[in-house]
């Protein structure tokens, strides 16, 4: 496992989830450019700094006892990472102080370090509410690795800070530094809101949401074919997004009890403020968590899902697979998995591989709706 090695400390970090085998580390070259960049400009332990978007805790665990530093993002694994890498460096879990995305970390800071993040609105909203939180003469520091650095980002920083000034690239990575200027209260364009005909709901999205604008086709190519239950049964919408189809089913299910889960924050904000507008006071449990790993085995026993295919910039099917297993150890025996997903992604041979009977309930050119019973 390679060590990131800094002028504050040398740090052996693991990502998450944790994989066995895994081939990618938990911190790169724009990371060690910040932390260099720190290290020049000299830190003192009174110094307040913010970062955002740190995915697996590199930096805030780099800088903790260093300085007084918050952490802001909108991963609950990107949290679950910071507090295990912390651990795993003998460090204290209080040196960094988390707040997740969903809530608006209290300045004033002096530094602000910034990850910048694969949605770009993401990254608008989070400038946006840096507006009074900075202190006099306060830094504002943006990095990615160049090829993930899109010019929106130096757009967004020069609206809502000040003028921008980009670094060479070193390693392949980038800085954008940012001087702070004084400016009028900005408006936030989030959360974004559109409405659906069948079920007949309006459903809002804080800046972090998977289409957050209009509804994703994977879902559009579900709901349709959601079942439904008359009588009592225990229900999971796993990655839940803004909650669409844990509310569908719920409307179309009266005495179920749905659990929806998400990683992200603002997931679990739009899906609670969501809920709350179709269901009203209908009982329901809505958490940030890594998936069902949480939840107990044989307690559930229907689970409704639209796996990512993505972690940040990482493409791939392991977080599918992981909430395929999180699923079944959850699942009562004779109890449901739904998903969809495109076709070429084949989850009908690797569902196989978990559990007895794999149905297609329906498909489009692009998408198949699956059924999978433990």
């Amino acid at each position: 496992m390679p060590l990131l090695s800094t002028p504050f400390a040398q740090l052996d970090l693991i990502r998450q989830p944790d994989q066995p085998h895994e081939p990618l580390q938990a911190f790169d070259a724009a990371d060690e450019y910040l932390l260099n960049q720190m290290h020049e400009q000299g830190l003192t332990p009174d110094s307040r700094v913010l970062i955002l978007n740190d995915s697996f805790g590199a930096l805030a665990a780099s800088l903790a006892g260093h300085a007084q530093v918050s952490s802001s993002g909108d991963s609950h694994l990107g949290h679950l990472a910071l507090q295990v890498n912390l651990l795993r460096n003998q460090l204290s879990a209080d040196a960094v102080k988390f707040v997740p995305a969903s809530a608006v970390a209290q300045g004033p800071f002096d530094v602000v370090l910034i990850r910048v993040p694969k949605t770009l609105a993401l990254l608008e909203e989070q400038l946006i509410r840096l507006h009074g939180q900075l202190a006099p003469g306060a830094q504002v520091i943006a990095a990615a690795m160049v090829k993930h650095l899109p010019r929106a980002a130096g757009d967004l920083l020069e609206k809502y800070i000040g003028p921008v000034q980009a670094s060479l690239a070193v390693k392949k990575a980038r800085l954008l530094i940012a001087t702070p200027e004084a400016k009028p209260a900005p408006v936030s364009p989030y959360p974004t809101r559109y409405r659906l005909e069948k079920p007949a709901i309006e459903l809002l999205n804080h800046a972090n949401v998977f289409c957050r604008e209009d509804l994703d086709i994977g879902t559009r190519a579900f709901l349709p074919h959601l079942p439904k239950h008359l009588s009592r049964v225990r229900v999971a919408d796993l990655g839940c997004g803004n909650g669409v189809l844990g509310i569908a089913y719920a409307l179309g299910s009266p005495l179920a009890e749905l659990t929806l889960v998400d990683e992200s924050y603002m997931a679990v904000q739009s899906a609670e403020e969501n809920w709350r507008a179709a269901l009203n006071e209908r009982p329901v449990e809505i958490r940030a968590g890594d998936g069902l790993a949480e939840q107990a085995e044989d307690s559930l026993d229907l689970v409704l899902c639209n796996p990512p295919f993505h972690q940040q910039q990482v493409v791939g099917d392991f977080l599918a697979w992981r909430m395929f297993q999180q699923a079944r150890a959850a699942l009562v025996t004779g109890g449901e998995l739904w998903i969809v997903g495109n076709r070429h992604l084949g989850y009908h041979a690797k569902l196989k591989r978990l559990f007895r009977g794999v149905e297609q309930v329906a498909a489009t050119p692009k998408f198949v709706v699956l059924k999978a019973i433990k």
